[in-house]
């Protein structure tokens, strides 16, 4: 049963960053779009956080690349009742305010300002489409709303050596944001933790009144950035009425796993799933009550077995999607997505997968993400040797080899 307060808010989802620090995976979708977990699409998080959290009007605001995105949330995501007040809304970028495109996360919500003034909700809930984490908004609703506060911030202790990623936070005893500094050189530590700093983590709730006057008020200064980080929530937090909440611990009904990672490179969305594969994985993707939604196709299910030659396959912590056929080959610590298919004494480690991918017999992958519609061919290397790979593929700064979406092998096409 949906509570008083979230019949009252309206969420909105910052859903058309460009993504440019994961491509080439963001070449032709955008950033929220990404697979990941061998099921899931990154926004499949953000938008099961509202569905479990009892809120039923969420605006996606799309820009880049959105087809991928827009396909996803037609097909996974039409699950509530216009007849009830509820709904998941695509609003691509139509530059109703100015001839630009987004400039800023708070310029997005400028932009579609009519669409809150025209919403009779009281709150609005501002929400990024592309993190990874499990959280309960209806428990920070509770606490703004007990606070009295104009808008509240979630937050999130880092190390201060990842401090110029973020907005970082001070506070003061009962909660109040009395200082907020996006990426700072030096930030302040936490009282107590001398390691620390406290983090934005990009989770707003606002008042709506006072949000539509903050936006209007940010759009006249010309010499803004247009953003929630560097610019309203800083103004706003020295005025006060901004309030801290602090992320994690059995707040809700979501288990207290304090998992949030921002996939914002090739590296961390590596991590991210790399994560999920950890005996006990940090965030717990099978809360019977709390599950991660997402489009489920309809494909035969997985299947492992030898060769017609007799050689074994060997499988060791691996994450299969549906449709997936693994014969005779060799797979350790990796993800696939739905119909992959691996042939005889191919081997496969520590890599990720993406839908609709053949590996031949004999390939060897190692530290590799493969998107989708790609052939390995027989006997290929990739993944031990990068200064070969770098001549061909994108390979991060962590010493991951990515093959994009299409790509052709000598033999297929063009190398």
């Amino acid at each position: 049963m949906l509570s008083s307060e979230m019949k009252k808010t309206v969420a909105v989802i910052l859903a058309g960053g460009t993504g440019t620090r994961l491509y080439p995976l963001t070449d032709h979708r955008a950033k929220p779009a990404v697979p990941i977990g061998g099921k899931y699409r990154i926004i499949d998080f953000t938008l099961s956080n509202c569905l479990h959290s009892d809120i039923r009007r969420i605006l996606v605001l799309t820009q880049y690349r959105s087809h991928s995105l827009l396909k996803h949330l037609r097909n996974g995501w039409s699950v509530l009742s216009p007849e009830m007040g509820e709904y998941i809304t695509a609003i691509p970028a139509q530059m109703k305010e100015g001839e630009h495109w987004y400039q800023g996360t708070a310029d997005a919500v400028f932009q579609n300002i009519d669409l809150l003034r025209w919403n009779d909700a009281k709150y609005v809930i501002v929400l990024s489409g592309d993190h990874v984490y499990r959280m309960d908004y209806a428990a920070m609703l509770r606490q703004h709303t007990a606070l009295g506060s104009e808008a509240t911030v979630a937050c999130i202790p880092v190390k201060l050596s990842q401090s110029q990623s973020f907005g970082v936070v001070e506070i003061n005893s009962n909660l109040s944001i009395c200082g907020f500094i996006e990426k700072p050189e030096r930030p302040k530590c936490m009282e107590g933790q001398p390691e620390h700093c406290l983090a934005s983590m990009g989770i707003y709730i606002f008042n709506k009144d006072k949000l539509i006057n903050e936006l209007i008020e940010d759009q006249n200064n010309h010499e803004s950035n247009h953003d929630f980080g560097k610019d309203i929530l800083p103004k706003w937090a020295a005025q006060g009425g901004v309030s801290a909440y602090m992320f994690g611990g059995h707040t809700g009904r979501v288990s207290a796993d304090s998992y949030w990672r921002d996939v914002g490179t090739l590296d961390a969305y590596f991590e991210a799933n790399m994560d999920l594969l950890k005996p006990v994985p940090p965030i717990n993707l099978y809360q019977q009550d709390w599950p991660i939604r997402t489009y489920n196709s309809q494909n035969a299910p997985c299947r492992t077995g030898p060769s017609g030659s007799g050689i074994p396959e060997n499988l060791d912590n691996v994450i299969m999607g549906s449709g997936s056929t693994i014969i005779g080959a060799n797979v350790r610590n990796s993800i696939l997505f739905n119909h992959v298919h691996i042939e005889a004494d191919a081997s496969i480690e520590d890599s990720i997968i993406f839908t609709d991918v053949r590996v031949r017999e004999g390939a060897m992958l190692r530290r590799c993400i493969v998107d989708k519609h790609v052939v390995i061919p027989a006997h290929e290397r990739i993944g031990f040797d990068h200064e070969k790979d770098r001549l061909r593929f994108k390979v991060s700064d962590g010493g991951v080899t990515i093959i994009p979406m299409g790509y052709q092998f000598n033999g297929n096409g063009s190398d």
